[in-house]
């Protein structure tokens, strides 16, 4: 199989990178089945063709020339114990503690940046007296396909942002990257409906975070879920 993903620059999570979920999600979309996991090796460049590269009993690769950017293999599913629903008002109250600032490398993410006028709104705040963060979350129409349910490449990145935070609930903001997201689709997430997206901590282990998320329909059916690990950035860079 010889084929090419691109992110445009309008899906960027850093400044001039590309949006870690949504850039997963696009080489995911290139497997079967509904649940995968990605790795990324390399910062995703913005509006650049990445080559596809499929090779038996290996995983799926993005290369940039000689760079491999990420790794992608189908899964079975996930093992994931999702908390009880958070409903849509509580979301609310809890986007109302949503901790990014206003500037900064993510400030101009497509998902959850302050800065940013048409980003998702995915600004997920601790919901009081709970260990996880919510937030309501509204698709675009534009993001949907075939028949108004969203693409799959945007309930990945907006399954990734909110576990940022989720594994930050207390303390200090570290510079952190997604390293590997794993993700299952469970059933269509609609555009143009108001949904719910949480997340909450798994476990840390020096410079790595593990967290998981989940988006959530009205009545609190899950949808989506995802669990995604952290890196730190070493102190000095």
């Amino acid at each position: 199989m010889t084929a090419t993903i691109a992110v445009p620059s309008r899906f960027n999570g850093p400044l001039e990178f590309g949006n870690g979920g949504y850039s997963a999600g696009l080489l995911a979309a290139h497997l079967q089945g509904h649940a995968a996991e990605v790795s990324l090796r390399s910062p995703v460049p913005l509006d650049q063709p990445l080559e596809v590269v499929a090779a038996e009993g290996e995983p799926l690769r993005a290369m940039n020339g000689e760079t491999l950017v990420a790794e992608a293999r189908a899964l079975p599913g996930l093992e994931l114990e999702v908390p009880a629903p958070v409903g849509l008002e509580q979301a609310r109250r809890a986007a109302e503690n949503y901790r990014a600032p206003e500037d900064g490398v993510f400030s101009q993410c497509f998902v959850c940046g302050r800065a940013r006028e048409d980003c998702f709104e995915v600004f997920a705040g601790r919901v009081e007296d709970r260990e996880l963060v919510a937030t309501p979350w509204t698709p675009p129409e534009w993001t949907a396909g075939a028949g108004g349910a969203v693409r799959p490449e945007f309930v990945w990145a907006t399954l990734d942002c909110p576990t940022y935070f989720a594994a930050h609930l207390e303390g200090e903001l570290t510079m952190s990257m997604l390293v590997r997201q794993r993700t299952e689709l469970l059933g269509p997430v609609m555009a143009g409906a108001e949904h719910v997206v949480v997340a909450w901590p798994i476990e840390a282990d020096g410079r790595k975070r593990l967290a998981a998320s989940a988006v959530l329909s009205p009545s609190g059916e899950t949808l989506a879920i995802a669990e995604v690990l952290l890196v730190e950035a070493r102190s000095g860079r």
